[in-house]
């Protein structure tokens, strides 16, 4: 990547977006939101687009505006839209969780506040979409892990589609018979699109190209993630389209969703098998901190499809889906994310300011921005805090479970202070902390 762009608002997407996060986990430990109020209830609601959308949706779309142009080998199409999308998607959550909290009766609110919001986050994604679609148009033949992506971008325009018909509903500017079945029925077509397509197949998308290049792996063969690929898509397409129809016909849904989960199975065990792979045939023998908590990640994510299969065998699958969902959004997406952040944020803070005058001065390694032995802390209390926390929604302990998320919390705060540092050189050793020529980042913002 010596040489690419930086996408100059990636680090504004990625501090917007541990935002939301810190502040979904106080309103956790708190008591709002599920378990402590109904799974489907307007509380509920305000902690999972808190996470879905504030945390992980921002920060997967600052990643990808700085990294699609490196698996696509071309340009950003638009940086100049970046900025837009971040302020249209930041503004939409907000008018969103407050038609939320209207709700809930928290705050007195006009009805159309949940259709605005839904407007505004739509706005916000149609720029995402479009700008990295169109990167990727134009590097057509997609290589293999851009094809990932292509799939997460359909994914999210459907649950996008989705999310506004629902807000349209719970507003009740949505009027005739068939939309209160919508929305009972449309939950987990929206679900799948977005957790299953949206964030799980972008993030697998994207750990192959950086997998590889953080541990030195070859990843050249064009096999590589095609059967993967292939399982994920037909998984995604019985899904969506067979519950699309599944719902117009008003029945056949729970089929659909029973093949699809099937094809889903068959794509993780070979996006595993494909990791693995990856982990045999690198270069880098010893891992650094953040590959090595990626492979935890993956552990959660493998934990999390053979409980999900479990409990579709014993029948038990609905009385535990808000144990299964949060240990995919904290135990695997989360902590693939913030594993990840640990290495981007001090690999773009060292092209930003290292770049421009390496091979003339002496320089640090990216290593030298960081403090692995001090952070390893904050992700051992992060992943013990996640899988305490799935154990507690299991055995039905509320307040085991936001003590659990209090230690998440903790462990989210520092990793923050351990980003924070990273981009202020607090690491670096003087000599080399500001060569000539060099010049300091700004916390937030990447000069191009």
């Amino acid at each position: 990547m010596i040489g690419t762009s930086l996408c100059r608002w990636a680090i504004s997407y990625f501090a917007v977006a541990i935002a939301w996060l810190l502040l979904a986990e106080v309103l956790i430990v708190a008591g709002f939101g599920f378990p402590n109020h109904d799974i489907g209830g307007p509380d509920t609601l305000v902690i999972v687009h808190l996470i879905s959308i504030g945390w992980l949706s921002t920060v997967l779309c600052g990643a990808l505006f700085q990294f699609v142009p490196v698996l696509a080998a071309r340009s950003l199409y638009a940086e100049r839209w970046t900025l837009p999308a971040l302020a249209l998607l930041t503004l939409g959550l907000t008018v969103l969780l407050a038609g939320f909290l209207g709700l809930g009766g928290h705050i007195s609110g006009p009805p159309w506040l949940l259709p605005v919001g839904a407007g505004l986050l739509i706005a916000g994604f149609t720029l995402v979409v479009a700008n990295l679609g169109m990167t990727l148009w134009s590097a057509r033949p997609l290589p293999g892990p851009a094809r990932f992506v292509a799939g997460g971008l359909a994914c999210i325009c459907v649950t996008a589609a989705f999310g506004g018909m629902f807000s349209l509903v719970l507003s009740g500017t949505g009027v005739g018979a068939q939309w209160p079945d919508l929305l009972v029925s449309g939950v987990p077509i929206h679900a799948i699109a977005g957790l299953g397509g949206w964030l799980t197949f972008t993030a697998m998308g994207v750990s192959y190209r950086l997998l590889a290049m953080f541990m030195l792996a070859p990843d050249g063969d064009v096999r590589l993630g095609r059967l993967a690929w292939l399982a994920g898509i037909i998984a995604l397409a019985i899904g969506l389209v067979g519950g699309v129809l599944a719902l117009w016909r008003m029945t056949g849904l729970n089929l659909a969703l029973l093949l699809a989960a099937a094809a889903a199975l068959l794509s993780l065990a070979a996006y595993g098998r494909d990791v693995l792979g990856l982990y045999r045939t690198r270069k880098r023998r010893a891992l650094e901190l953040n590959t090595r908590m990626s492979f935890v990640a993956l552990a959660s994510l493998v934990a999390a499809a053979i409980l999900g299969a479990a409990f579709v065998a014993t029948g038990s699958f609905p009385s535990h889906v808000g144990a299964l969902v949060f240990l995919v959004a904290f135990g695997w997406l989360t902590g693939l994310v913030l594993a990840n952040l640990y290495k981007i944020v001090p690999f773009l803070t060292w092209l930003e300011t290292y770049g421009p005058v390496m091979g003339r001065v002496p320089t640090p390694r990216v290593q030298d921005l960081v403090a692995e032995r001090r952070a390893l802390k904050w992700f051992v209390l992060f992943f013990a805090g996640s899988w305490a926390a799935t154990l507690m929604l299991l055995i039905e302990a509320p307040l085991g479970f936001r003590v659990a998320v209090a230690v998440v919390m903790v462990a989210t705060l520092g990793l923050s202070e351990e980003f924070i540092r990273a981009r202020r050189l607090a690491d670096v050793a003087e000599p080399l902390r500001l060569p000539t020529g060099a010049a300091a980042p700004h916390l937030l913002i990447s000069r191009n």
